[in-house]
């Protein structure tokens, strides 16, 4: 399970991250993904009460967060819990490697109800190396 820290749960950011994100499909998947410095500037010239989106922790370093989308052209609900189940799973493991405050939206389509684990983790690392945005050997290599 994602920690509540990691969670991107709020409508604003999802809107946030796909529209002025980048992003990389895969035949499963699309990976949506805005970095810090792409969002803080926007936020700290649009509106104060705006800058909740960066959800700082006590340290004040914003954390990275995570967002699911599985529509019902995935499938039934039994079928739509199981891959979002998944793709927790796999981000929970792959979150130390994302910069901090980097915010994360993964949309699942229909392929991923028949997809495995590995499928689905071969689609992230792979959506997330094109987008440049993990780091592989340590932070100057992403």
């Amino acid at each position: 399970m994602l920690p509540t820290a990691a969670r991107l749960t709020r409508n604003q950011d999802f809107r946030l991250v796909v529209r002025r994100g980048r992003r990389a499909g895969r035949p499963r998947l699309v990976v949506h993904v805005l970095r810090p410095d792409q969002y803080r500037a926007r936020v700290s010239e649009a509106q104060p009460e705006a800058q909740a989106n960066t959800a700082p922790t006590r340290d004040s370093t914003p954390s990275t967060r995570v967002g699911f989308v599985v529509s019902k052209a995935v499938g039934v609900a039994v079928v739509r819990h199981r891959v979002a189940r998944r793709l927790r799973h796999l981000m929970r493991d792959r979150l130390a490697d994302l910069p901090a405050g980097t915010l994360v939206v993964v949309r699942a389509l229909p392929p991923a109800a028949d997809a495995s684990s590995r499928e689905l983790g071969s689609d992230i690392d792979a959506a997330l190396k094109k987008l440049r945005v993990r780091y592989l050997d340590g932070p100057d290599s992403g």
